[in-house]
């Protein structure tokens, strides 16, 4: 059973009398085995009714690319790379190199536009550390996305740069017990 909640419409004229500020969370393991903790997240959000975004950077598969996001309910969207395959090297044919590069650039148009309320940029690390993605774009993105929208950054080896920016870092490791 699947419950939808409806939002009520807000006129042009109705303001809030402050807006809450966007928080950047960062999930990061040195195994690439959670994003099912981060899922079930953005799941539970989408089916309160806020809208979520969901960009997988390193995963392709058959008729991806933002231009065919698949779409969860009302509220998720969930966009991979324009590939045929899974990127786990740095690697990559030109055409790869593109396709990532467009999927970066529409992530931040549509971001900019304010449409999502939840943003998941899965294994952006990776793209980092791989040179898809710099450092430096990926913080420009941070400090100039609007000011509501929160960001989940997922991947092993997160930039400093990235950590100083979060709100909240959750590093799950593996324990061993006897």
């Amino acid at each position: 059973m699947v419950s939808q909640l409806e939002v009520p419409a807000r006129d042009s004229n109705h303001c809030l009398p402050h807006t809450v500020e966007g928080l950047v969370q960062v999930f990061t393991s040195p195994h690439r085995s959670f994003f099912t903790s981060v899922m079930a997240q953005a799941l539970r959000i989408a089916g309160q009714g806020t809208s979520v975004l969901i960009v997988q950077f390193l995963k392709g598969g058959i008729r991806q690319g933002y231009q065919h996001p698949v779409q969860l309910g009302q509220n998720l969207d969930w966009v991979r790379c324009n590939l045929p395959r899974c990127i786990d090297t740095p690697d990559l044919e030109e055409s790869e190199v593109v396709a990532l590069r467009e999927l970066w650039e529409h992530t931040r148009l549509i971001v900019a536009e304010g449409k999502y309320s939840l943003v998941v940029l899965d294994e952006l690390s990776l793209a980092i550390h791989f040179g898809l993605i710099s450092e430096a774009e990926v913080v420009e993105f941070l400090e100039n996305r609007p000011t509501q929208v929160d960001v989940i950054l997922t991947g092993p080896e997160m930039p400093a740069a990235l950590l100083d920016r979060a709100d909240q870092i959750t590093e799950l490791r593996r324990t061993h017990r006897p």
